[in-house]
């Protein structure tokens, strides 16, 4: 909705560009700038914001945006070290890159791509691939699938899910049928023990840790697990403070209490879940004694919760990257469904299984088939209805095999087999493990074409760039962690000759020979944004996403917000799924056993310490947008990494000083902050930081289920640096 106001700027209704909490907003407009921001009474916030969102909105207006198309010049060699060099102010982004006009741009883009797609014989894999966004909407999402898809004629298509909730989703898909989460949020109002384990809302999702604290306070306890002492841990009955990598052990063992001890729910599990005797098997041995000497965890500790969590009348588990974000993540995930499944604590309010999706819209990215092995709404690429029908409503031929993820088209780009590349939205050049592997395989590509609204680390090996536009310049859909659709509004248009990202995807789409009529003539030349394409586009999701059955664009528009699933159109969505049945082909959930098994990632003689990557609440993802929003950046502007006390006088650190971390993968070098909230042995970095980059420490090596990589156990030392 926009409307004026007496005072003077204009109100523009939206939603908010940063976490999956999905906060309803007002931009508030005077002229060609955002003055403010008001929360709203939405579902997810009903008013309430965080830092993010109450501050975070004026890197649209910096002065680094992105104005006009890049293309590499002539002779100038692709080189890692430029990333650095750019960054500290030593390498003007003209001595890189010349400004062009957009058709040559597009069409610079599109040629080197059909190069390399029609040059690559027909039982080749292919050497293009794509990565997507989960910061724009569910359009283009949907259509930049679609883009990799037909017109680059490959499966290689992948966004940073792959890199947060990816194993949570392959448990969850295995277990009961649907990777969404069962509850919403809020319903902690109505829980009597809430279970949060491996992730810190008060940083990451600041609104959803507001409805946490309030249910404490109405009486529910808090059991939280987290190997160091975030912001909640002094509002929790519990605080698991289990050593890194030990997730499996801590479940295990609460598992093994939940079965010796008769606290399984016998008529759900007998209605409801197959698999149960082999779960009983696996945690017979784990007994809580032989678990706490892996985990840390106090046997009796471990007693209680389980005694806890089983016998309450409502109990729900919310998790983070903390859980998935292992290269035993779907594991973790495993056990806290049968965690959930074996006490019935499922389908009902106030129950449940809740990953907390990071950014606004990786659940709809997702949900929209922006991921290698799944066509929209979760089709398997290799089911052969699911490619029949794809292949007749897009009226191209379609691989049949699923395509490569983020971190294994990295991995093929090192070795020469991925050779082109179309990025989206999304930063690998930041966001991928092992990074100064990544960043040399980035540089190699033959031909990389990048869209975004910053210069980001990705764009500095870019051979086109792309200017983009911003989520307060456009239309679109996005859907947060709590399966709300919701509708964003252009509050202005976009700088200089930045386009809209829809009508940049339609316009490569078309040079790549797709016959695409989203964005026409009357709808404009792409600078400002355009409702009717987007309704377009939605439309054509909507017809192949059952969930959004009920949801049309009108509809979407004229409330704002509406919770999916929703069959019909004059009758409101499920917020609590799962009552009666699973989206099985029986209806019932299936339990997989998990052992517990130590991670790669080992400390040792010659690196001792530990370190977990992570947010901090005043930046966001890889700082592309916080990094460039000014009160973010003052009140947050140097990378630090937390160590204990004890750590610090044993290495001569001392607070505030500068501190070297190395692991076997790379360096970094930060602000040494002393706290007691981290363990004897473990370190942590937030990764929001291109002086400090997070993932020069962090390795490859993936969850053979989930294809996730273990950024949350890294072995490193650590080194007080001279002054």
């Amino acid at each position: 909705t926009l409307r004026s106001t007496a005072c003077g700027p204009t109100c523009v209704d939206s939603v908010c560009p940063f976490c999956g909490v999905g906060c309803l907003i007002t931009y508030h407009v005077r002229g060609e700038q955002i003055v403010s921001v008001s929360g709203r009474n939405g579902p997810a916030n009903a008013g309430r914001l965080c830092v993010k969102g109450r501050f975070g909105f004026d890197y649209i207006h910096n002065e680094r945006r992105l104005t006009t198309p890049l293309i590499r010049r002539e002779g100038v060699a692709k080189d890692a070290a430029h990333i650095d060099q750019f960054k500290r102010g030593e390498l003007p982004l003209s001595a890189l890159f010349r400004e062009a006009s957009w058709d040559e741009a597009l069409d610079l883009a599109a040629n080197g791509l059909v190069r390399i797609r029609d040059a690559t014989p027909a039982l080749v894999p292919s050497r293009l691939a794509g990565f997507g966004s989960a910061k724009g909407s569910n359009e283009e999402a949907y259509l930049f699938q679609k883009l990799v898809r037909t017109g680059l004629r490959t499966h290689n298509v992948d966004h940073c899910t792959r890199l947060c909730h990816a194993s949570s989703v392959a448990a969850l898909l295995e277990g009961l049928g649907s990777g969404a989460v069962s509850n919403p949020v809020e319903d902690v109002a109505q829980a009597e023990v809430i279970l949060l384990i491996g992730a810190n809302p008060a940083s990451n999702h600041p609104v959803a840790a507001s409805w946490i604290k309030n249910a404490i306070q109405r009486g529910a306890k808090l059991m939280l697990a987290d190997p160091r002492a975030t912001p909640l841990a002094r509002f929790a009955s519990w605080h698991l403070a289990f050593r890194p990598d030990t997730d499996v052990a801590l479940l295990t063992g609460m598992l093994n209490v939940i079965v010796a001890e008769g606290l399984v729910d016998e008529a759900f599990v007998k209605a409801r879940v197959n698999g149960y005797e082999a779960v009983k098997a696996a945690v017979a041995e784990a007994t809580p004694e032989r678990m706490a000497e892996i985990c840390g965890v106090p046997a009796e500790t471990l007693r209680d919760c389980a005694r806890a969590f089983a016998s309450s009348k409502a109990s729900i588990i919310l998790w983070g990257m903390g859980v998935s974000q292992h290269v035993h993540g779907t594991d973790n995930a495993r056990c806290l469904i049968a965690l959930s499944l074996l006490t019935g604590q499922i389908g009902r309010p106030g129950t449940g299984l809740h990953p907390l999706r990071g950014q606004n819209n990786v659940q709809g990215a997702s949900d929209a088939g922006l991921i290698p092995m799944m066509y929209p709404n979760y089709q398997r690429v290799v089911r052969e209805d699911a490619h029949a029908q794809f292949e007749a409503m897009w009226g191209t031929p379609l691989g049949r095999e699923a395509g490569l993820t983020v971190v294994e088209i990295i991995k093929e780009a090192a070795a020469g087999r991925i050779t082109g590349m179309l990025v989206e939205g999304e930063n690998p050049a930041m966001s991928d493990p092992d990074l100064d592997h990544a960043r040399a395989a980035l540089a190699k590509l033959e031909h990389l074409v990048v869209q975004d609204i910053f210069a980001t680390e990705t764009a500095i090996l870019a051979d086109v760039v792309l200017p983009a536009s911003a989520f307060a310049e456009k239309w679109g859909s996005v859907t947060n962690t709590d399966r709300l659709i919701q509708v964003g509004r252009p509050a202005l248009n976009p700088p200089g000759q930045a386009r809209q990202d829809l009508w940049a995807i339609e316009q490569l789409g078309r040079r790549l020979g797709l016959p695409w009529n989203y964005w026409r003539a009357e709808d404009g030349d792409g600078h400002a944004a355009a409702e009717a394409p987007v309704a377009r586009v939605y439309e054509e999701l909507r017809s192949v996403m059952e969930p959004l059955a009920g949801v049309p664009w009108r509809r979407l528009v004229r409330e704002d917000a509406v919770v999916t699933p929703a069959e019909r159109e004059d009758e409101p969505g499920h917020a609590v799924v799962f009552t009666e049945r699973f989206p099985t082909a029986d209806g019932r959930a299936t339990l997989v056993p998990a052992n517990f098994a130590p991670g790669p990632e080992q400390p040792d003689a010659d690196y001792p310490l530990v370190i977990s990557t992570g947010r901090v609440l005043e930046h966001w993802h890889t700082g592309a947008m916080t990094r460039h929003a000014n009160v973010l950046d003052a009140l947050a502007p140097v990378p630090t990494v937390s160590i204990h006390p004890d750590d610090a006088l044993r290495l001569g650190v001392k607070h505030g000083e500068t501190i070297r971390v190395e692991s076997r993968h790379g360096a970094i070098e930060g602000v040494a902050e002393l706290t007691r909230a981290v363990k004897p042995g473990h370190l942590f970095l937030p990764f929001a930081y291109w002086e400090a980059a997070a993932n020069r420490l962090t390795g490859s090596a993936l969850d053979p289920f989930g294809k996730i990589p273990g950024f949350k156990v890294t072995a490193v030392r650590a080194f007080a640096v001279p002054t």
